[in-house]
């Protein structure tokens, strides 16, 4: 196998970026139109109960055998690997069905005129999820085999679909906000799966073709869509079911299993670090459906940067180390130039995230009120809350950041015993977090999610940047000194920070959702200011480190 895994991480971070930026803007566009005709209640129910449920069975039946499958791939016995797989629908199923009565019966209800529709929402959920697992085996088959574009177009797709099927239904019957977020979920996950089964039953009959031609003429190039596919085991799309495939093996890799194990560990305690402040507001009635869909858009508003840059840069970087670098083997003892690459590339990575994180940091703190103002409207900055949430997030965006880039060398290179220990580790920082989060949201609301959440993120780095530095301790390598800014850069942010602040208090109507008329000596004001800015701008054009 020729293919080039750098290239293909960096392809399939790149794609990912522009693509999920292009469509998720389209979809950030028509949530902002549905946050003005959709109650906040409902925004609630929807946001935060029904998008809970789904995260919680997908990342639990899908993450921890996923991340194991996706080790090794070039030594993989493919058949063993399949049936791996697709134990995540069965799981998702049992996970779906326990859930599906704890999120109805046991939970804290709902308005009685959203009770019918919350009840199928639930259901709707479940459901979508169990048909999204059984296209794990073609998702994993596809990352493995470094079809990027495949991935971001399919994905892309199911995105628009999802999203346009939710409006449509809105606008035409806008009381049954909810049936219609539950339509959109299966019809999106059905096209997903159809897509990706369609694509292979496609392409491997075109694929074997290929070859036999190839073996007649030696001289003849291949086409793109078919290079470095030599080892590609499979012959039919049948061979993506379980006991399909050619095995003279146990049916499941003994190996697999003990490390799917471990990230299962590792995952339950993830989702409840990731998803805790949810958790929170579901189990206790700490704040009500309409202070968390508050709570929900702000905290989407300031994630923007996780799911447009940070998500699919982590989401690469643990494939890329996964087969750089060998779990149980120290570095001194693997590849020099795959060790010497990994190290380059993380410190790189290192300088990017957190150079984004502190502009954010900067420029947050000035424009979350208008950036509010122009999604929500009057009715989402009429109190001082959520533009505080905003600005308080903007703080998170920098440890985010940093956290999941040096989180993704952890798991992709930590051995079984150190994953083990590492989740009793976050065992004590999901007590710690839960905890914190309860204590601190009955002291300062909501944005003592934000705090809790900072806290828990550091505590992380902390354990991840002590793992990187033991690693490399014994090496001339030190990827970790990407993490640390110039004083040029530090000195250009404050400079930013200043002009962008000194514009925020001096435009009249910057604090007011009036947006008076401005009299020409003000439209000057306005004029310099936003020189001030213009010269920010231009200036962090300069390297960061």
């Amino acid at each position: 196998m020729t293919r080039n895994v750098l290239k293909s991480s960096v392809q399939n971070a790149s794609f990912s970026i522009f693509f999920q930026i292009l469509f998720r803007c389209i979809t950030f566009v028509l949530n902002a139109f549905i946050i003005r005709t959709v109650g906040q209640d409902v925004l609630g129910i929807m946001n935060v109960r029904l998008l809970l449920l789904e995260s919680t069975i997908l990342f639990l039946s899908k993450e921890p055998l996923l991340k194991a499958c996706l080790t090794n791939a070039k030594s993989h016995n493919w058949a063993q690997v399949i049936n791996l797989i697709w134990v995540s629908v069965p799981i998702s199923a049992l996970l779906g069905l326990i859930l599906v009565y704890v999120w109805i019966h046991l939970l804290s209800p709902t308005d009685d005129i959203y009770y019918s529709q919350y009840k199928l929402g639930c259901y709707a959920i479940a459901i979508s999820c169990i048909i999204e697992q059984a296209t794990q085996s073609v998702v994993l088959v596809a990352q493995s085999f470094c079809f990027v574009k495949l991935k971001i177009i399919i994905e892309t797709i199911y995105i628009v679909c999802r999203t346009v099927t939710f409006v449509y239904l809105v606008v035409n019957h806008p009381n049954e906000a909810i049936n219609a977020f539950s339509i959109a979920q299966i019809v999106s996950a059905v096209l997903l799966c159809a897509l990706y089964y369609g694509f292979f039953t496609w392409y491997i009959p075109r694929l074997i073709k290929h070859r036999e031609q190839e073996d007649k003429d030696e001289n003849e190039k291949m086409v793109s869509l078919f290079s470095d596919m030599s080892d590609f085991p499979f012959r039919s799309v049948l061979n993506f079911f379980p006991g399909f495939m050619f095995n003279e093996d146990e049916k499941i890799d003994s190996n697999l299993l003990v490390l799917t194990i471990s990230f299962l560990k590792q995952s339950v305690i993830k989702q409840v670090l990731t998803e805790g402040e949810r958790y929170v507001m579901t189990i206790s009635p700490v704040l009500t459906f309409s202070q968390q869909s508050i709570y929900d858009i702000v905290n989407n508003l300031g994630s923007l940067a996780a799911r447009f840059i940070f998500r699919p840069i982590e989401e690469s970087a643990y494939f890329y180390f996964t087969q750089m670098i060998h779990r149980d083997q120290p570095l001194k003892k693997q590849n020099e130039k795959n060790v010497a690459e990994a190290a380059k590339v993380l410190g790189q990575l290192c300088k990017v995230v957190t150079s984004i994180g502190l502009i954010g940091v900067v420029f947050g703190q000035s424009y979350s009120y208008s950036l509010l103002y122009f999604y929500g409207g009057k009715k989402l900055v009429s109190t001082a809350l959520p533009t505080t949430l905003l600005q308080f997030h903007c703080f998170a965006i920098v440890l985010l950041a940093i956290n999941g880039v040096t989180e993704a060398y952890v798991f992709a290179t930590m051995n079984n015993n150190q994953l083990d220990k590492y989740n009793y580790l976050m065992v004590i920082f999901s007590i710690c977090f839960l905890l914190i989060s309860y204590v601190l949201t009955n002291v300062f609301g909501p944005v003592g999610f934000i705090l809790a959440n900072c806290s828990n993120m550091g505590a992380r780095i902390i354990h991840s940047l002590h793992f990187i530095h033991t690693k490399y301790l014994d090496t001339v390598y030190r990827p970790l000194d990407g993490l640390i800014p110039t004083w040029k850069f530090l000195s250009v942010l404050v400079f930013s920070g200043i002009c962008t602040k000194y514009s925020e208090l001096t435009h009249a109507g910057g604090a007011s959702s009036e947006a008076p008329n401005m009299t020409s000596k003000m439209q000057i004001k306005a004029h310099n200011i936003n020189k001030f800015r213009l010269i920010a701008l231009i200036v962090l054009k300069f390297k960061p480190f």
